[in-house]
């Protein structure tokens, strides 16, 4: 299997062009966060999510917590998917998927302990995909991505093993540690941003470098079946 390459944080349509260059599936589009990187305004989502070719996915990365604003954002922006930053009630998720059918719904669970395994079951049969991510969503001031920070893989692990639908991984991945984790976790895909970046522009050493990384660990895995 090809491990799916998600690339947070694009900033613009350059930007959009150098993930796609370098062999991005998707692209992450963050809008008003309480905190963390990458964040744009609404309208540049919307630019960019209209530029970019298919089969390239957009993501819309949204802090509202409830339908009918989850809705009124993707209407308003026009991506191929959503990515729920918060854990919001199960719910919602349920009513965005009656609201907003076209658009598929990627929730994130941020693991802070082994809690995380028990979210599976409550949101895995309104969404098409998790992602794992290392914020602190009740913090003072929350944290809903982009952290930098690695979590612990070995309940990733489990959690993948235990989802139903597909899981990406996120939090501090680059080209240094992306193969082991890898290797424990065997996601569906990672998603990157800060430690692809440098200053806060993408770095396309630093892309290409995590690119070629992944590939030669899927190869790896491959072959040891």
């Amino acid at each position: 299997m090809r491990t799916r390459i998600k690339i947070c944080c694009i900033a613009s349509i350059d930007e959009a062009q150098l993930a796609i260059a370098a062999g991005a599936d998707a692209l992450g589009l963050v809008a008003a966060m309480p905190s963390g990187p990458g964040v744009i305004p609404d309208a540049r989502i919307a630019q960019i999510a209209a530029w970019t070719p298919p089969p390239v996915s957009t993501f819309l990365l949204t802090a509202e917590t409830t339908a009918s604003r989850i809705a009124g954002h993707i209407a308003a922006t026009g991506p191929t998917t959503v990515q729920i930053v918060n854990h919001i009630e199960p719910r919602e998720v349920a009513e965005l998927a009656r609201l907003a059918p076209h658009v598929r719904r990627v929730q994130v669970i941020h693991v802070e302990d082994d809690g995380a395994l028990a979210m599976i079951p409550a949101y895995a049969p309104h969404v098409h995909a998790f992602l794992l991510d290392s914020g602190r969503p009740c913090g003072a001031v929350p944290e809903l991505g982009g952290t930098g920070r690695t979590h612990d893989w070995a309940i990733s692990a489990r959690f993948v093993r235990a989802s139903p639908v597909p899981v990406f991984l996120a939090g501090g991945l680059d080209a240094g540690n992306v193969a082991a984790a890898l290797r424990l976790v065997r996601p569906y895909g990672i998603d990157l941003c800060s430690r692809v970046r440098t200053d806060g522009r993408l770095d396309i050493v630093k892309l290409a470098l995590l690119t070629s990384a992944v590939r030669e660990a899927d190869a790896v895995l491959y072959a040891e079946g």
